[in-house]
């Protein structure tokens, strides 16, 4: 496949040279890890530590207050083990039912663990997305954590995050905030508005690896915390090997353990240096072309839309209903022998265009889906 043709950054995003780059990172580890010496973790380190980098910058976050986790989902069980009981306990713990499931999967796990009822906004009767004025009317005192999901990874609709975050603050809870769906295509910044913490990928419109999470804590929040898992990675010096005298460290470097894994986090560097020389807004631009397109292209073949029309409500990609009469998997085949990336959730066909996807790609999607459909 050329790349003018796929609409998979809801998923796992490419750029061009994406297989060059990784492939010389990967032997670049290689070659440090295999060496007869003992400079592996001189070469290592310094390749998380530039990950990390890449990434405050990216969001706009203070030193020490991004760190590396396995996944989304890690990062926020992570976040939620290491606050004071006070903020959960006898309290609600607040989520969208069109979250990532996989948050809510482990929210149902903690709930009697940390002592929060699990308060999940549902979705109105035929509603692709849960609305907002149905999130605030649930967001009440009892709250002790709210989970915003900036885009929903089933509808593309985007939330009003300052609006969110401006009723947390005057309900007086924690408010988190998953960028996943949207970080690298869509501005983000930490402080604007303020968030208490944020999970993230490096995959989608970033274009990395798997196992390469992100969690970021407000620096006024991290000395309050005491994250379950510690090791010697743990403390301001990791090499300090007296049982008797462990610190914890004063930053977010509290949230690592033991020996850290670099390998997810050295294979994305190359993906996250491309991405910081791009013209983010020239990135933008060209989804917010392609999905237009898309828009008329799907709205052509009669396809319900489930994603908000309105660009400044939606992340990067449209969304629509298939036909009951073609079954998705059918469909996600048959585009596929045509060398055309997509996938679905259900009868739901997700597409997303990104740097590699191109206008002709997206009138090849036109005649292929058309045809499928119709045959």
């Amino acid at each position: 496949m050329s790349g003018e043709a796929y609409f998979l950054y809801h998923s796992i995003g490419q750029y061009p040279d994406k297989a060059r780059d990784l492939a010389g990172a990967m032997a670049e580890f290689a070659v440090a890890w295999s060496a007869h010496d003992d400079l592996q973790w001189a070469f290592a380190l310094p390749k998380r530590a530039r990950f990390i980098e890449l990434w405050s910058r990216l969001i706009g976050a203070a030193p020490g207050s991004v760190t590396t986790t396995e996944s989304v989902t890690q990062a926020f069980q992570a976040f939620l083990t290491a606050l004071p009981a006070v903020h959960l306990r006898g309290k609600s713990l607040l989520v969208a039912a069109d979250c990532f499931p996989s948050n809510h999967f482990l929210l149902q796990g903690l709930a009697d663990a940390l002592g929060f009822v699990l308060k999940t906004v549902p979705l109105r009767q035929g509603a692709a997305y849960v609305e907002e004025e149905d999130f605030l009317d649930a967001w009440t005192p009892d709250v002790g954590l709210a989970l915003l999901t900036w885009v929903s990874s089933t509808s593309s609709a985007r939330i009003d995050l300052h609006r969110m975050v401006a009723h947390g603050r005057r309900m007086g809870s924690l408010v988190g905030v998953d960028v996943t769906q949207a970080v690298g295509l869509i501005p983000f910044d930490v402080h604007m508005p303020e968030v208490d913490f944020a999970i993230t990928t490096s995959l989608k419109w970033m274009c990395g690896t798997p196992g390469a999470g992100v969690l970021y804590v407000s620096p006024r929040l991290i000395p309050h915390l005491r994250p379950q898992a510690r090791g010697w990675f743990s403390q301001a010096n990791p090499f300090n090997w007296d049982i008797a005298d462990f610190q914890i460290a004063p930053d977010i470097r509290r949230f690592d353990s033991g020996t850290p894994g670099v390998m997810a986090a050295l294979a994305s560097v190359p993906a996250m240096e491309w991405h910081a020389r791009q013209d983010h807004g020239a990135l933008l631009a060209h989804n917010r072309s392609l999905t237009a397109r898309i828009l008329e292209v799907v709205d052509a073949l009669g396809l319900a839309v489930v994603t908000p029309r309105d660009p400044a409500r939606r992340g990067g990609s449209i969304m629509a209903i298939l036909p009951d009469h073609s079954p998705a998997a059918g469909v996600i085949a048959a585009l596929r022998a045509q060398g055309i990336a997509a996938d679905a959730r259900g009868q739901l066909l997700r597409l997303s265009p990104g740097v590699m996807t191109t206008p002709g790609g997206v009138d090849r999607l036109e005649q292929a889906l058309g045809h499928i459909l119709r045959g």
